[in-house]
């Protein structure tokens, strides 16, 4: 292992041993063994590359806000690509940006320019490219609405997807489903608008965000997928889960499909209460709970 580490060191930065607590939003799980941040593309592809010709296990991770990681040791490489691929730049009313950046702050450059179309993205913690991944969304809008194309490391070579290449649909992509696929940058295609009104808006988005959500507590955002019309909080509401407690983990008194870390929780206190509440769900009403959460470093 010593002399794949000495190589990767020519194409990127590694820390070792870094807690996933560190690393998620929900500030949960065990240690990640190696930790990488790659230079610039052209570095990813050469440690891709090593990665493949060694046989080693890889993930790519944004700010780690939609995920649950397992409590024990990732012998693998969590790739980082906030750090040196996070640039942008704007074209009239495109955005064109690397995976690595913050979606937050891409809306308020936009906004600066009187650009509308991220205004729904105000509130979410996440990156680019993780938000590219599941085609993240709020207040009826998500990245499928203005994605024009995206740039992706794919089968040894690096290509341009159309949206509809992309297959985008509800909390998905076709990158959900081809995980060795690596979102490296994305054009996104804006409007012209007032940016008193843009301001506004994503002014009340925050507000909105701050008074529904349990903000004060780590959490990886919504746990399950609303089924159709109907929304997941209320049939967690309808099986009495509001405030139940597992271990460190419980449901949020103030927003029921939130899964919140009080203190100290392990995976398996969020994957038990998961799991009672799909159980109960199918129970009462016959649907299978999806969850929206992705899990990771955990045995099936």
């Amino acid at each position: 292992m010593d002399k794949i580490l000495n190589k990767l060191e020519q194409y990127c930065t590694i820390e070792y041993d870094k807690s996933f607590k560190t690393l998620t939003t929900f500030k949960i799980g065990g240690l990640a063994k190696y930790v990488i941040y790659p230079n610039d593309e052209f570095s990813l592809k050469s440690i891709l590359d090593i990665f493949n010709e060694n046989n080693l296990a890889y993930k790519v991770f944004g700010y780690g806000s939609n995920i649950l990681c397992g409590d024990d040791v990732y012998d693998g490489f969590i790739i980082k690509l906030t750090r040196n691929m996070s640039n942008y730049y704007f074209a009239d009313n495109q955005l064109i940006a690397q995976a690595g950046c913050s979606i937050i702050s891409l809306a308020y450059k936009a906004s600066e320019k009187s650009l509308s179309g991220l205004e729904f993205a105000t509130g979410i913690p996440g990156t680019l490219g993780g938000c590219i991944y599941m085609n993240a969304g709020a207040y009826n809008s998500s990245m499928s609405d203005i994605v024009d194309s995206v740039k992706v490391i794919r089968n040894d070579g690096i290509v341009w997807l159309s949206n509809a290449q992309c297959q985008f649909g509800y909390r998905s992509s076709v990158f959900l489903h081809n995980p060795d696929w690596i979102i490296l940058e994305v054009k996104l295609i804006l409007k012209e608008g007032n940016i008193i009104d843009i301001k506004n808006l994503m002014k009340n988005r925050q507000k909105r965000r701050l008074e529904t959500q349990p903000l004060n507590y780590p959490s990886a955002g919504s746990t399950f997928r609303n089924i159709g019309d109907i929304y997941a909080w209320k049939l967690i509401d309808e099986i009495g889960y509001r405030g139940k407690k597992i271990g460190g983990a419980m449901v949020s008194e103030k927003h029921t499909n939130f899964i919140i870390n009080k203190g100290n929780a392990k995976a398996s206190d969020v994957i038990e209460l998961s799991n009672q509440i799909i159980e109960k769900i199918k129970e009462k009403h016959g649907i299978e709970m999806i969850m929206e959460v992705e899990k990771f470093n955990w045995e099936k």
